[in-house]
């Protein structure tokens, strides 16, 4: 490692350090002090090829934003989502890359498409980071999250295609579609059967030590093996968080508490070090522009800059008044299936079929259920007025700005001028939106979430009633079998243990001493009857979750605590002091 890149990480990790004590949102700071420290004449310029940044930074990044995302609420937002990450892409990439022609025809069309590709995807670490300090709603920030995981890949798809255009290929509108389907497809493909596979190994293997090696190096193998076979890199490490994250209580609790601290501070890391490098990077760039091109970029990345804040705003609010109406339309076609008995009708022809298939049943869904499969979730105007303004960008557009330096087709001058354009762009929009965004959330009032917090205390509510009553279920199933084998007037000892480590009360006519002498479970026994009892009710919630009556973060919370438990009842049995 180069001692540049090594001050460069412990410089950016302290700010980012000070950030976070102070309440401060990290990449902000640390871009602004990268950016002071780059007019320091002492400083050197640091420059990493583009395509090793992209490589080295992206996998991890995503994979480990995707597995934090309720695969549920990604779902239901998946119409919003969609026409933010892949809508306004191509919207941004078009807008932009006329612009750009207009002002600097030099560039030719290709090559300012290619410069509205890089500047078109939003990164969401900003806004999320200040997202979750101010208390964003759920919703909101489910949009947010899912838009970030999807939009890279339309982007370097469409980076894709104009870099090859430049270097002299043809490539029709259809043929950049189906280049587009075959990336989705091939990039969905091979993250659902690698996630299949990283959740069958974790449930396998009990070392959380492998596990959290494994998981570490799975991003960049199914990243680049994706983008070998011609899929979206991007996509097959988004599809494989999100199958990981969504199976990830149904495997050991060691597991979920070792992986979470690792991908906190391997996330800590990265970021510090992407935001840092931005900033350093301005100053130089803007240096190997000649002296009479420096007014004619500057003029252009102005254009661009105001371009790529106009637009989102101009597409977010008719697209969200499209999706409402969208969404009506499908509702009452719904209804009217319901009304016609049909729906009834596909249901059992869909139950027989898994029957005669051999098939494990499932809980059928209500028809309330059914409904919010139909109906959109809805954000209303101060919701979409956050969305607008939360498009900084970040490692996506620096990375590829520095990869079109080497294209084929892209002189030097044009080269120097789409990378000096993107580094304004990142670093203005990081800048003019990151540091007003709070004031928007806060001013719109779009922070308060009571109608969630009262949602949450309601489930709450429900499920630790249905754990409670499973648990009582369970330990009664073990009660009796006590009962059974050491006959009635044994249970005060099984009563007085499993009070112990379950917290479940019995009365009991016996006295400490006769209990002393009854027979009582093992030890091994003792941690069988209490990983059950904390098994059945994840079980439960996990149960409640698939069938759409828990919300997924509701649910990791609750999970988390159980964790703990488990947690500290190994670490109680493992200590030389505990009663034997």
């Amino acid at each position: 490692m180069d001692p540049e890149i090594f001050y460069v990480l412990v410089g950016s990790v302290v700010v980012a350090a000070i950030a976070r004590w102070r309440g401060w949102p990290a990449p902000l700071l640390v871009t602004v002090v990268a950016l002071a420290v780059s007019f320091i004449p002492a400083v050197p310029n640091l420059r990493i090829d583009g395509h090793v940044l992209l490589n080295l930074v992206l996998p991890p990044l995503l994979y480990s934003a995707s597995l934090d995302v309720s695969f549920v609420s990604f779902r239901r937002s998946m119409p919003q989502i969609r026409r933010l990450g892949i809508g306004l892409v191509v919207v941004t990439t078009a807008v932009v890359g006329l612009i750009a022609w207009l002002i600097m025809p030099s560039l030719t069309l290709p090559g300012a498409l290619l410069l509205g590709a890089i500047v078109a995807p939003p990164d969401a670490v900003s806004a999320a980071a200040i997202g979750r300090r101010l208390g964003l709603p759920r919703r909101v920030m489910t949009v947010l999250s899912g838009e970030s995981l999807i939009n890279d890949a339309t982007s370097l798809t469409l980076y894709r295609v104009f870099a090859a255009i430049l270097a002299g290929a043809t490539i029709s509108l259809g043929g950049g579609v189906w280049q587009f389907v075959v990336a989705v497809v091939v990039g969905v493909a091979i993250g659902v059967v690698a996630g299949l596979g990283m959740h069958q190994l974790r449930m396998r293997i009990s070392d959380p030590v492998v596990i959290g090696t494994f998981g570490l190096l799975a991003p960049f193998g199914v990243y680049a093996i994706t983008e070998h076979l011609g899929g979206s890199g991007v996509l097959g490490v988004v599809a494989m968080g999100l199958v990981v994250g969504y199976n990830a209580p149904r495997t050991s609790y060691a597991t979920r508490m070792q992986e979470a601290p690792i991908w906190l501070s391997a996330d800590f890391l990265l970021e510090a070090f992407v935001f840092a490098y931005i900033g350093l990077q301005l100053p130089p760039v803007i240096a190997e522009l000649g002296a009479t091109q420096v007014a004619g970029v500057l003029w252009l990345a102005a254009a661009v800059l105001v371009a790529v804040l106009v637009v989102r705003p101009l597409f977010v609010y008719p697209a969200s008044a499209w999706g409402a109406f969208w969404s009506k339309l499908r509702l009452r076609q719904f209804e009217r299936t319901l009304e016609s008995g049909q729906l009834e009708q596909r249901m059992q022809a869909v139950e027989e079929k898994r029957a005669r298939r051999g098939w494990s049943s499932r809980r059928r869904p209500s028809e309330e259920q059914l409904r919010e499969r139909f109906r959109e979730s809805q954000l209303n105007w101060r919701d979409n007025a956050v969305i607008s303004w939360a498009g900084m960008r970040g490692v996506v557009t620096l990375a590829t700005a520095l990869a079109a330096a080497d294209l084929a087709g892209l002189d030097t001058d044009a080269a120097h001028a789409i990378v000096v354009v993107a580094f304004v762009v990142t670093v203005g929009t990081l800048l003019l939106q990151g540091l007003t965004l709070p004031l928007l959330i806060n001013g719109l009032g779009v922070a308060d979430v009571s109608d969630e917090e009262d949602e949450d205390r309601r489930q709450l509510a429900q499920v630790r009633a249905r754990t409670r009553e499973a648990g009582k279920v369970f330990l009664d199933a073990k009660r009796k079998a006590w009962e059974a084998e050491h006959g009635h007037e044994a249970l005060a000892g099984f009563d007085r243990f499993a009070q112990r480590f379950t917290r479940v009360e019995r009365d009991t006519e016996k006295g400490q001493r006769e209990e002393d002498r009854m027979p009582r479970p093992s030890r091994d026994e003792l941690v069988g009857l209490s990983k059950g009892w904390l098994q059945v009710r994840r079980d439960v919630l996990i149960a409640e979750r698939d069938a759409g009556e828990l919300n997924e973060e509701v649910m990791r919370e609750l999970i988390t605590a159980m964790d703990a438990e488990e947690l500290a009842l190994d670490t109680r049995l493992a200590s030389p002091t505990a009663e034997r």
